[in-house]
């Protein structure tokens, strides 16, 4: 692991902040928007509410769910490689927004763990909802991109990580995943509990998601012939996708709610297309372009 041994000037003492660039915008949004509390959420209609789903609806919410708070303690535990990497290449503004995401990540997995804790399902019956591409997907290739960072934070490496992290999990799988919450608590009108904190969470996320079309950009704006990586991490989350709905099928069979398997491909494939959309769009521009408007690129809906 790469150490810093010594610092030869403080960025807020000679250059200053520059509050006109995404990450800043960005942490100030996250200031005013991201004070949320999950203690603050009433689950008691959603205790309720789970008493009265059948088992096999029990168990299509526990597969769910379980990839769902299982993600969220992953992205807490591996973030730490990416804010060091970059607060150790010298972008400020970056890290100060960065801080930020450690707080909402492990406010998430304070959030499903109550909305869990609401159902009164044991570990047990969580942890055997997790399925093999989960593991491979989080628990292997998702940390060893991240982890790297800490021996080799190239560009690259720091591309790929951040592609993998905001692109392809936040803005292509965990999307879809809100979206299959969504179908199930909006149509079938429960757990309104989990409903709230989804919303918030999702608003959360979307922040996330900028600052990875912003990090992505700027990076490929410095080393353009890095560009492909990213639609190939892209492609690759919804490939997991594709693979653990299969699994969820065999497991689960048809779906318990009123959507299917297909709405939800469909979907991922709508994610899919627009975050390649979205970074496709500061593709060719240059650093000093980037600095130039970045918000006006990076943070336009």
């Amino acid at each position: 692991m790469s150490v810093t041994m010594k610092r030869e000037a403080y960025t807020t003492t000679t250059r200053g902040l520059n509050r006109d660039l995404p990450p800043m915008i960005l942490f100030e949004k996250a200031k005013k928007l991201g004070i949320w509390n999950p203690a603050d959420i009433d689950f008691s209609q959603d205790t309720k509410d789970w008493k009265n789903l059948n088992p096999v609806q029990q168990e299509y919410i526990l597969t769910l769910s379980s990839q769902f708070i299982a993600g969220e303690e992953a992205v807490t535990l591996d973030l730490l490689p990416l804010m060091k990497t970059i607060a150790d290449s010298g972008y400020l503004e970056e890290e100060l927004y960065l801080t930020t995401f450690l707080w909402e990540e492990a406010k998430h997995v304070d959030f499903f763990q109550r909305t869990i804790d609401s159902w009164d399902v044991s570990r047990e019956n969580i942890a055997v909802h997790q399925l093999p591409s989960y593991m491979n997907f989080f628990g292997d290739t998702f940390t060893r991109r991240m982890n790297i960072l800490y021996d080799d934070p190239s560009p690259e490496n720091l591309l790929r990580a951040s592609a993998t992290y905001n692109l392809s999990i936040e803005g292509v799988i965990a999307e879809t995943g809100y979206y299959a919450w969504y179908q199930i608590m909006e149509t079938a009108n429960i757990l309104p509990g989990a409903r709230q904190g989804i919303r918030n969470l999702q608003l959360d996320e979307s922040r996330h998601i900028a600052f990875g079309v912003w990090l992505c950009s700027r990076l490929v704006a410095e080393h353009p012939d890095l560009y492909d990586i990213i639609p190939e991490v892209i492609e690759e989350g919804f490939s997991y996708i594709q693979k653990l709905l299969e699994e969820i099928q065999e497991k689960v069979g048809e779906l318990p709610f009123d959507y299917s398997y297909d709405d939800v491909i469909m979907f991922a494939m709508g994610q899919f297309q627009k975050r390649i959309a979205r970074i496709e769009k500061s593709r060719g521009k240059s650093l000093k372009e980037l600095y130039g408007n970045g918000a006006e690129l990076i943070l336009e809906d």
